[in-house]
Parts: C-alpha cells; structure tokens; sequence
C-alpha cells in the first residue's frame, strides 16, 4: 500500500515536469528518462547507473530515474535519485519525491523553492515556507549529493518534493553528510533490538522471543528511546527498574507489570459543560480535509466529501460543518447553556480549520458561508476548544505512550475496526475515489472510523472525570 502510494506520488510529479523549453526559455532543454529498474537487482541497477553517467556527460537538463553507487569508510551503497537538475553552472542539483509533508507555510521563513514544472528551466525563487526534515529523505539527498561530488558535480544544494506535487523545496546538503557518516559508522547490530515497525513486521515473534530472552531495554524503550540509558550500562528492562531512576523506573515497571497508565496526579478530572461535541477530521495528505465528523453524545454527524479536494466540494462541505457547529454553540449560549467542542491532539484539527478558511474564506453555499480566518482563530484560542490529549498528558504517563487507542480501551472504549488506524485511512481515501464495491467498503470503513473517533474521545473525557478510576499513582511502587 505504501509503494502504490508512492508510485502515484511519482506519477503525480512527472505528469507536472516538462518535456521541452517553454514559450521565452533562451536555453536548449534536454530530458533524458533512465529506463525503470529495481534497486535490489544487479543487472538492472548497473544498466541504470551506466545510463545515469551517459545522462550527466550529455549534460541533460533533467534527468530522471537516476542510480548512483559508491564506497565510503569500506561500505558499498546504492541509491536511488528520482530527479537531477542541471543548474546554470553545470553541476546538478538531486531532487527526491515523498510522500512526506517536507515544508509548510510560515510567513517568517524563507526557503529557496522552484516549480516543479520549470525544473531544469527556471531559477528558484524565495518562499515564505518552513522546512520540515525527515531523516529518510534527508539520507537519500546526502547519499546523491556524496555521488556527485565524486563526480565534480554538486551544487552544494538538494531538493524535495513532498505533499505538495507542484514545487520543489531545496535546503543544503551539507548539512546532511554528518548524519550519514554517523549512521555510516554504527556497526551492523548483532541481534534484534525494537522499534516502532515491529509492530507490522511478521519477523516479530522471532525477534520478540530473543528479546524476552536478554530482557532487552527496548521492549519498553523502543527506538532511540532507551540511548542514554545504553550509555550508562543501562540495557534491561530489569536493570532499569532497578536503577531507581524516577518516572523512567516507575514506566519500566508498570511495562514488566502489563500496566497501560499511570496517573502524575493525586485527583484525575476534566471539564464539563451542558452541550459537549466531540470532533475528528479526516484528511488526505496535504491536499485538503474532506472529512468532519461530530458526535453530540447522542448521534454521529458526518460532514464527508468523496470527490476530488481542493475546489467547491471541500469548501462546501467545511461551510456546512462549521455552520452546525456554530449553530449547536448559538443555541446553547440562546439556552443559557455552557457549550465546548472537544477533540484529541488538536494540531490537524487546527492546521485544516485554519487552511479551509484561508483557502475558501468568503464563498458561500446557499445558506451556509466558509468563515475568516479570524473566526477560525478566534474560536479554538477560546476556552471552548478542548484538547483531551493534552488533558491525559498532563495528568497520566504510560510505558506505551499516550495514543487515544492506548488510553481509550483504559476508559472501556473499543473500536469496531480494530486494525484500522491514520495509515489504513490514506489508502481508504484512495480507494474511496472510484464508485465500485470496493469504494463503498472504503467509505464505510472511513465512516466508521471516524465516528469511533469521535466516540473514543467522549469515552476518555468522561472516564478522566471520574477521576481514571483503576489507574495506579506514578511512584506509588
């Protein structure tokens, strides 16, 4: 699912990367696309990396598909750079797809960006974006970067094109080679040691028993969670109970002891007002919210759109949920009545009402119109906004973190649809697109999903207001 995700990123990107010099370009343009290959098959890859040679001393202005190997402290490499740009001085610059959310808009920044369809034509401009780093991406910059220099051939500087299909971000790459030589320098592990892919990786019984076996600190440190205990000699879970050191200790323990939370408070609560809703958005990568959902403790209200995002659909349908919203607040408030809107971790919920009303702000549907901006922000700055996670992480600590599908079971709430989770519900919405039996499924399950959400987040709020009973006090041990 990932790989399809991801090819249809790299097809979104090339059906936007020219073919020809445009209407005023002065320059010749040369496109020159390595034939497919697979990374982990020899014959192909050598066939690609000899193309991709061909390709730099024809000095095409955009090359595609390209493959680079190398050797750097006695390791052999290989890597793959879906895009090279030749800039005006005859070095190039690696540009890599991903289905990452590489930049957002910040007004106080400014990142060098470039169209996608004016690579290898146009000069970058300054945007008013932030970068956002990701260490996968960051690797593949610096690996092609390491190949060109080789070559005599690095601008020095890398690109990524992320979410958002129709622009390029570039950031140096310097910056990015200590990383690589680090990682580079770590010694191949000898046995297993647990991260977060384990939980889908159908090695995991096998890795899980020799783990259980050395008592291994990762089995609740996973990750990079448990490094500065490695470093003190620290490297069971045993020896971290031991070590008597607070918070981490007491976590460690609650682990060995199958306990999911602990409250960091003698009294849990949480606040209360006469009408509560509780709200779940659903969206699709960078390309919009199509999806609000409301449960008002009674009754589920979804505010869906199945068609394309970006245009009238997606607006009219945002207008539509912020009008009843709003309207449940008038009337509570025409009532005498308290009224809050609750969700959990509300940064996406803040980050898509504050883009649809910059995006859509002023069109109106009918009876219903998408609001400012200002109204946006005016209203989840507000005492009437609550974000229940940050209720649970001020007041609870688990040894398995603090998700509302950790916390809610705690609260006696189950989803219907236990294995779906934020990735499912991106290949859903892909599916969800076409009008076949397998994209009503896919809507059913969204649906689904989202409403258990909803209900998920009013299960914990109540069960945090009486007071998270059966959960044992952090240091009581």
């Amino acid at each position: 699912m990932r790989q399809a995700r991801f090819d249809a990123a790299r097809a979104a990107v090339h059906a936007r990367l020219p073919v020809g010099a445009a209407l005023g370009d002065r320059r010749r343009f040369l496109r020159i696309d390595v034939a497919a290959h697979r990374l982990d098959a020899d014959e192909d890859t050598f066939a690609a990396e000899l193309a991709t040679l061909e390709a730099l001393a024809a000095q095409a202005d955009l090359i595609t598909g390209a493959v680079f190997a190398g050797m750097s402290e006695g390791i052999s490499w290989r890597t793959g750079v879906d895009l090279l740009v030749r800039r005006p001085d005859d070095t190039y610059l690696p540009v890599v797809i991903s289905n990452h959310r590489v930049a957002r808009p910040d007004a106080r920044s400014a990142t060098p960006v470039i169209a996608t369809s004016r690579l290898g034509l146009g000069a970058p401009v300054e945007g008013a974006f932030r970068l956002r780093h990701h260490a996968a991406d960051g690797y593949r910059l610096a690996f092609a970067a390491r190949a060109l220099a080789e070559l005599g051939l690095d601008s020095g500087v890398g690109g990524s094109i992320g979410q958002d299909r129709s622009r390029a971000f570039l950031t140096p790459t310097a910056p990015l080679q200590p990383a690589l030589d680090a990682a580079l320098a770590v010694d191949l592990p000898t046995g297993p040691r647990r991260v977060k892919e384990c939980a889908t990786c159908r090695f995991w019984p096998l890795c899980e028993a020799d783990l259980r076996a050395a008592d291994d600190i990762s089995l609740s440190l996973p990750g990079d969670r448990a490094r500065d205990f490695r470093e003190r000699g620290i490297t069971t879970v045993q020896g971290l109970i031991d070590a008597g050191l607070g918070q981490a200790s007491d976590l460690a323990a609650a682990w060995r002891e199958g306990i999911v939370l602990l409250r960091k408070v003698d009294t849990v609560t949480a606040p209360a007002t006469d009408v509560e809703i509780d709200v779940d958005m659903e969206a699709y990568l960078d390309q919009g919210a199509y999806l609000w959902g409301a449960f008002d403790g009674e009754r589920y209200h979804p505010f869906v759109t199945w068609i394309a995002l970006g245009g009238d659909a997606e607006a009219e349908n945002f207008a539509r949920f912020w009008d009843w919203l709003m309207g449940r607040r008038a009337r509570a408030r025409a009532e005498g009545r308290t009224f809050a809107a609750y969700c959990w971790s509300n940064n996406g919920e803040n980050h898509w009402l504050r883009m649809s009303a910059r995006r859509f702000a002023g069109r109106t549907f009918g009876d219903v119109r998408v609001p400012s901006e200002a109204e946006v922000q005016e209203f989840i700055a507000g005492d009437e906004w609550v974000d229940v996670f940050k209720l649970v992480r001020a007041q609870l600590a688990g040894p398995s973190g603090l998700g509302l599908k950790v916390v809610a079971p705690e609260a006696g709430f189950n989803w219907d649809v236990g294995d779906f989770d934020g990735e499912e519900s991106v290949n859903a919405r892909r599916i969800s697109r076409g009008s076949d039996a397998a994209a009503m499924h896919a809507r059913s399950q969204l649906l689904r999903y989202n409403e258990d959400d909803c209900r998920a987040t009013a299960a914990v709020r109540h069960w945090l207001r009486a007071g998270a009973p059966g959960t044992p006090r952090l240091g009581a041990r």
